[in-house]
């Protein structure tokens, strides 16, 4: 088998337009096929944008990018928290002004699924709630609960009304076409009990009371109420079943990825198994499918659930989190979508018939009488491929993979083979003041405050007995201190601090002095340590720093889980063998940090220490300097590296958590993941045994061309003057094909065996305009192995391919 594989040197220089449409009226109803709109059944390819984990400035690129793969609709949640964080005061400004990001989605000619919940889980901190909801006398969340019900039901009307007064649904001429209440309740309902059944049919008729004139779906909801969709979320969702055969079959979650924690590593799914999952969907029936997400983002502030979410939600989407198209993700998938498309006619006119070709061998038709015929291949085996006869001709199905014959004859596109190139990104590097200087000049560009350990600020209280963080903070802050004074006798100064908490992580301080740590995980964020320590003989403090690292977003009754330290907290070993419990000694607590009430992260107080040596490795202190934006355009980040943990801020906008010390498991990752066979979170993992996350986006639009602000607040201890400054960039593109492949979708044509059979192209393009092919690194037409970057010619291989593939790109020129 011959194949072709280039590689070739970019210069990226990125500049995009955004293409303006008008979204005239329509009307929206839905049968057992599919959305109708405007009379019209309609296959529709959709993506989540989630707008708070982007900017303003970035959501035209994003939506375009979105278009230009082939999506019809952007589908986003609504975060009740971000936009009514006290009660009865909204915010709808800046990051979160979804009214703006609603229209700018029109702009672009395409729909929107507004996914109001409003819980939202979406690894985002407490699934969207406010706390303050977590106060109200007498509530019970997400039951049939009445003071629950009466503050879901008026934010709920709220948002209706918001986008009903700027005419955004489809029924006024907008591009809202759907609307979704709840969230995978049918998860968790059955520990609610009775209760659960009455208030999903509460929420369905509140929803529909609302009036707004397109349908409403609940997902993971097998008993939603007529009108009500049902929907399905999932890495595959090609054996769903709508719960009526008057709904159509509809997926609002087809995770492209997966989201990651701090001490996890990154997970991927490969864009083969993505696409199979996608064709499988639409071959058995499906005609919504949703991408959770498309472009993920990033967690900036303290948005953040899980708890231990990174700062990252990338979620390895065709977008990534700085809006670059992540190929051959991106690239491929536009290749399905049009195919798809090509098969829209007949999809939406009939009903599938499904037939066995063999063993894990299927083919499904969708043929009217007035000449319309569309057919899907697919091997759902995870081991070899397959040769099928279907309509007098013979196919070849990879394993784990569909082919789509627009026409019942010739293949449009088969999941497993990819004509799309690979983008390497690179990421340059340098400091925050440009070139390298001395380490003594590098230090004397920051300055600092130091953070005290224990009761600092005047609002401090004390109670007796141990309280839980949640409901002592109300989450104004990551940090509660609790402090304790204690006298000791001279002969019981050798000690263990016995301390247990419901996490997610502790500082234990005697004395002032750190004595030691401790965190807790993704799986469980429970604490638990045993310090030995020395107390001064007479008076001893000992201050504990408890933080949370996000709060619960997902689970029954979830918003009863708690944090912080609970207790018990004992001493144990003194003399005698006797153990004190303090758990029920009366204790002094400090609600945050005294640099968060002298809001130390806008970088504008007096109170800010210049001078040498600068403080490194050393807990509980804030860090300032400045810098200057890197030139161009490209996406830019932080490396965090030589820091530990704590909060970022850039012009006074916090960037989000960071956590680099918190490494990956050395295991579970593999140099390559097959993707045959059933994915799952954990299936495909890389950089294991490195930081969970080591750069930062920051936000162009945050940046201004010189003397921008970076502050750090530092727990455990880091070295400023190790942070670099990184722009993502393209570094080179690479792309094979072989005789197996076949054309580029955009070259088929239900006549094309007419004559000579066409063979398979091989098509690269910058990625965009302004680039240029600059060189030709490798090309090998024989049988190449390795990968994008790392070819290497095979046994057999032609000598002339190199210099045919260089001559090409000089006359291109």
């Amino acid at each position: 088998m011959a194949m072709i594989r280039i590689e070739s040197l970019v210069i990226l220089s990125l500049a995009l337009g955004l293409l303006e449409m008008t979204v005239s009226g329509a009307s929206v109803s839905y049968d057992h096929r599919a959305l109708v709109i405007d009379g019209k059944r309609r296959v529709l390819i959709s993506g989540s944008i989630h707008y708070p984990r982007s900017t303003p400035e970035m959501w035209p690129d994003l939506i375009q990018k979105s278009k230009d793969g082939g999506l019809d609709v952007i589908e986003t949640y609504v975060f009740w928290n971000l936009h009514e964080p006290t009660r009865n005061q909204y915010d709808f400004e800046g990051r979160k002004d979804l009214v703006r990001f609603v229209k700018t989605v029109a702009e672009a000619g395409l729909l929107v699924h507004l996914r109001i919940g409003p819980y939202v889980c979406a690894e985002w901190n407490y699934g969207g709630f406010p706390l303050w909801l977590h106060f109200i006398p007498g509530i019970k969340f997400r039951t049939d609960n009445e003071p629950f019900k009466a503050e879901m039901k008026r934010f709920t009307a709220k948002v209706v009304d918001m986008m009903k007064q700027e005419k955004l649904y489809a029924s006024q001429g907008g591009p809202i076409i759907l609307s979704q209440v709840e969230n995978e309740y049918g998860n968790i309902d059955s520990a609610y009990g009775s209760a659960a059944k009455s208030y999903i049919n509460w929420a369905a008729t509140m929803a529909i009371s609302l009036d707004t004139g397109v349908p409403w779906v609940m997902c993971q909801q097998s008993d939603a109420p007529d009108p009500i969709i049902n929907t399905c979320n999932g890495f595959y969702c090609d054996q769903f079943t709508p719960n009526s055969k008057n709904k159509p079959k509809m997926w609002t979650e087809n995770w492209s990825g997966w989201f990651q924690s701090f001490g996890g590593a990154v997970p991927y799914r490969p864009v083969e198994d993505l696409a199979f999952a996608v064709a499988r969907f639409f071959q058995l029936g499906g005609t919504f499918q949703n991408y959770y997400m498309y472009h993920g983002g990033t967690n900036f502030g303290r948005t953040t659930g899980g708890p231990f979410i990174t700062t990252s939600y990338d979620y390895d989407a065709p977008i990534d989190e700085y809006g670059l198209p992540r190929q051959p993700k991106w690239g491929h998938l536009k290749d399905v979508h049009k195919a798809i498309k090509l098969c829209e006619a007949a999809l939406v006119a009939t009903d599938p018939a499904v037939t066995s070709l063999g063993p894990n061998l299927e083919a499904t038709v969708y043929k009217t009488g007035s000449g319309l015929c569309a057919a899907f291949l697919a091997n759902f085996g995870a081991q070899s491929e397959a040769t099928v006869n279907f309509n007098g001709n013979s196919y070849i199905l990879p394993a784990w993979s569909v082919s789509i014959l627009p026409d019942c004859k010739n293949v449009a596109l088969n999941t497993a083979k990819i004509n799309a190139a690979v983008v390497s990104p690179t990421f340059r590097r340098q400091y925050l003041k440009g070139n390298i200087v001395s380490p003594e000049a590098i230090q004397s560009d920051w300055s600092w405050v130091n953070e005290p350990v224990g009761i600092s600020k005047n609002n401090a209280f004390t109670k007796v007995g141990l309280l839980e963080q949640i409901n002592t903070t109300a989450d104004v802050s990551d940090y509660l201190w609790y402090s304790l004074s204690i006298g000791i006798q001279e002969d019981e100064s050798q000690t263990v601090l016995h301390v247990e908490s419901l996490g997610h992580a502790l500082h234990a301080f005697i004395n002032g002095k750190l004595a030691g740590s401790g965190r807790g995980n993704s799986g469980n964020a429970k604490v638990a340590l045993d310090i030995p320590i020395t107390l001064t003989s007479g008076k001893s403090t000992i201050d504990l720093l408890s933080l949370t690292v996000g709060l619960q977003n997902y689970g029954a009754f979830f918003d009863t889980w708690g944090a912080g330290i609970t207790g018990p907290v004992k001493l144990k070993g003194l003399k005698n063998g006797t153990t004190i419990d303090l758990s029920s000694q009366q204790w002094t607590y400090q609600i945050g940090l005294k640099g968060e009430e002298l809001r130390l992260s806008s970088g504008s107080s007096s109170r800010w220490v210049s001078q040498s040596p600068l403080p490194t490795k050393q807990t509980l202190i804030w860090y300032k300097t400045n810098f200057n934006a890197p030139a161009g355009n490209n996406p830019v980040a932080l490396d965090l590296t030589g820091m530990g943990k704590g909060e970022a801020w850039v012009n006074g906008q916090s960037i989000g958590r960071y956590w680099p010390t918190y490494i990956s498991s050395n295991s579970g990752c593999t140099d390559s993941c097959d993707y045959r066979g059933s994915f799952s979170a954990n299936k495909c993992l890389k950089n294991c045994g490195k930081p969970s996350q080591q750069l930062y986006h920051v936000p162009r639009s945050w940046l201004k061309s010189t003397m921008n602000t970076l502050v750090l607040f530092e727990e455990i201890g880091g070295d400023p003057t190790q942070i670099t400054i990184v722009t993502r960039q393209v570094g080179n593109l690479c792309s094979w094909v072989s005789e197996s492949h076949p054309l580029p979708v955009d070259m088929w044509s239900s006549d094309q065996y007419r004559g000579n059979k066409p063979g398979p192209v091989l098509s690269m393009k910058c990625p965009s305009p302004n680039q240029v092919i600059t060189y030709i690194k490798f090309a090998s037409f024989g049988t190449p192995r390795g990968t994008c970057g790392s070819y290497s010619h095979g046994k057999c291989s032609s000598t002339k391919a190199l210099s045919i593939v260089r001559k090409v790109r000089s006359c291109l020129l």
